[in-house]
């Protein structure tokens, strides 16, 4: 019998911004809950006020070194799909609707086990091939956090 990995943890995200020449930084601590599926790694939390998707559920499914998958549902729907390297086509929830976008994935890290660790990704948003902005999230998950 395979034992599931499924716990509560605490969660920590950074996600930095680059548009237009200047950079704003998000920080937020919440507790979610972490599992692994399929040999996929998913760590899911309710967004807050302070990252401006309130009333949403993140989902983020982690493939490894190769792909990572952000699926947001409630007030905004996003689903981007980032592979190193890669472009691919998503959908991001604004407050104006959602915008058909292009995901540029640079640099995709994990550290994850079954205690939790790292997350890091960073990647370009472009929309009709216009390059919108440069961002760098990173996240880390555990039971206790420092």
């Amino acid at each position: 019998m395979v034992r599931q990995l499924k716990k509560d943890v605490w969660i920590k995200i950074k996600g930095i911004q680059m548009m237009d020449g200047e950079q704003d930084t998000t920080e937020l601590y919440t507790q979610g809950r972490y599992y692994e599926k399929n040999g996929c790694y998913y760590i899911t939390y309710e967004e807050t006020e302070t990252t401006g998707f309130e009333g949403c559920r993140t989902i983020l499914k982690v493939e490894g070194d190769r792909r990572i998958s952000l699926m947001r549902n409630g007030a905004s729907k996003t689903n981007l799909l980032l592979e190193k390297d890669e472009r691919n086509v998503g959908y991001y929830g604004t407050s104006e609707g959602e915008l058909m976008i292009g995901v540029s994935a640079h640099e995709l890290r994990t550290s994850l086990g079954e205690n939790g660790g790292e997350v890091y990704f960073s990647y370009s948003l472009d929309v009709n091939a216009s390059h919108i902005s440069d961002n760098e999230v990173y996240v880390t998950v555990g039971e206790r956090l420092q």
